[in-house]
């Protein structure tokens, strides 16, 4: 394997690190769920709304990975000439969404589990919950834009 395509198949890799944001920040928000649900007021849709917004990271890592590899023909079985150029670029274009990814789960999976510990105590306050947490994904969705303009923006062939 050359070093272009090596370079590139780290940085599809780098982009699915976003998925360690997600499975920490999907389970600080399980836990804060099984805490609120022995209560009375918080039924499990509210608290599963909120528990899933930190696997979105995750998501938009795989979805830039999945890119990068069809690119480069990992996934199709042609693989294509990359140079280190190219390489380096798709290992930049990894970057934001995995690095981001990290933080912004993390960080979202405790907006979410503030959130149920709302709506535990008010009525009617999961749309605010909601609102907070999907706060934090702007910056997600952001990095992902980033990482793909980066994708994009590499020509191969």
């Amino acid at each position: 394997m050359s070093l272009g395509l090596t370079l590139a198949v780290l940085g599809a890799a780098i982009a699915t690190i976003a998925g360690v944001g997600s499975a920490i920040g999907v389970g600080i928000a399980g836990e804060a769920a099984d805490g609120v649900m022995s209560g009375d007021k918080v039924s499990f849709g509210s608290t599963l709304v909120l528990q899933a917004l930190p696997g979105t990271q995750g998501i938009y890592g795989m979805v830039i990975a999945i890119l990068i590899l069809t690119k480069i023909g990992i996934l199709g079985g042609n693989l294509v000439n990359v140079s280190t150029t190219q390489g380096l670029a798709f290992l930049f274009a990894g970057v934001p969404i995995g690095v981001v990814g990290i933080v912004s789960g993390y960080t979202q999976g405790r907006a979410a589990a503030a959130g149920m510990q709302l709506i535990s105590k008010k009525d009617g306050a999961l749309g605010n919950a909601i609102i907070y947490a999907v706060m934090v994904e702007t910056y997600a969705i952001l990095a992902f834009i980033i990482s793909f303009l980066m994708y994009n923006g590499v020509q191969i062939g």
